[in-house]
């Protein structure tokens, strides 16, 4: 059901934008409630950072509308603009200067008063420990501790809304889950996170809706689990130690796929509890005993190369090709 923009944090229909004669998005509507975290997935080029430079007011579109915190992306993009932190690809963060001094001069581009300045610096800096580091330069820093101060200076003006255009691109995986965990704690303290990403398990584990875009049109939206329902593959396996018990079941259930050597079978399904427990039912009906069980649904690597035909990157780019 379609809600008022009120209601969303982020709601835009029939954006898009061409460079040239090359069209970059097609037409795509979003929606994002209040207080979630919604992933926009797609191959290089395809346009996820020309996604949030839209709705974040840094370029206009060629058509459609947006309401973002309740106003309108064009009549009202100063409103907009109070409402929003953005974290881009590439990092904000003056490495020429301490870390408490970059805070500092954020505080000073949102028109805090000194005093008032010094105290969101500290609060931001210990939340995000950063403190023993603030007065060293931040060229010392390492990556996860630039990303950190990065998204602490988003966090100055205290945001309602924050872009997150691939947060985590060459982070170590400690310092992806230290971000991750940081994320979910503005989601709980009632931002709303918009986040592109090429980690496809970063979208799963923090994503409450993922959109994928390609060819300059979204392909699909929904929970991760309702994308992973979208493709086939998924089956049931059956292992069994007793070659007798193998025959007999691989003679009795339908449409399975046989492996002789690991006496194992491979059922077709979309892993529901129903299906589940059917074949658990037929198997104690027959008196036939497997030695193990497992289930084996599609993941979002699947899910990404079935919507764009795109392998599943395994290293991020640096750059996208098109802005």
């Amino acid at each position: 059901m379609t809600t008022t923009g009120e209601e969303h944090a982020i709601a835009a229909t029939g954006l898009r934008k061409a460079y040239g004669d090359r069209t970059v998005l097609d037409g795509i509507d979003i929606e994002v409630p209040t207080g979630t975290i919604f992933s926009l997935l797609g191959p290089n080029g395809a346009g996820k950072t020309t996604v949030v430079n839209i709705l974040s007011t840094l370029i206009a579109a060629d058509g459609g509308q947006a309401r973002i915190a309740g106003h309108d992306l064009t009549a009202q993009a100063q409103a907009v603009r109070a409402a929003i932190g953005v974290t881009g690809q590439f990092s904000a963060v003056d490495g020429l200067i301490t870390g408490e001094e970059n805070m500092l001069l954020m505080a000073d581009l949102h028109h805090l008063s000194k005093q008032e300045g010094r105290r969101v610096t500290t609060e931001l800096l210990e939340r995000f420990d950063l403190t023993e580091a603030a007065k060293k330069p931040a060229s010392t820093y390492s990556g996860g501790m630039k990303r950190r101060l990065d998204i602490a200076m988003t966090l100055v003006g205290s945001p309602r809304i924050i872009f997150l255009d691939e947060p985590t691109t060459g982070l170590d995986p400690r310092s992806r889950h230290t971000m991750w965990q940081i994320i979910r704690e503005l989601v709980s303290d009632g931002v709303t996170v918009f986040l592109t990403t090429q980690y496809l398990e970063e979208a799963d584990e923090l994503a409450d809706r993922i959109a994928v875009l390609n060819g300059g049109r979204l392909v699909a939206q929904g929970t991760a689990e309702e994308l992973k329902r979208l493709i086939p593959g998924g089956h049931v396996r059956l292992r069994f130690s007793d070659p007798v018990a193998y025959e007999r079941a691989a003679t009795a259930l339908r449409e399975t796929t046989r492996d002789d050597q690991a006496l194992a079978l491979q059922i077709a399904s979309d892993g529901t509890q129903r299906e589940l427990r059917a074949i658990l039912d037929w198997l104690d009906t027959a008196g036939i005993e497997a030695d193990e069980l497992s289930v084996h649904t599609p993941d979002l690597d699947d899910v990404f190369f079935a919507l764009t035909g795109s392998s599943v990157p395994t290293q991020p780019a640096d750059k996208e090709t098109v802005r």
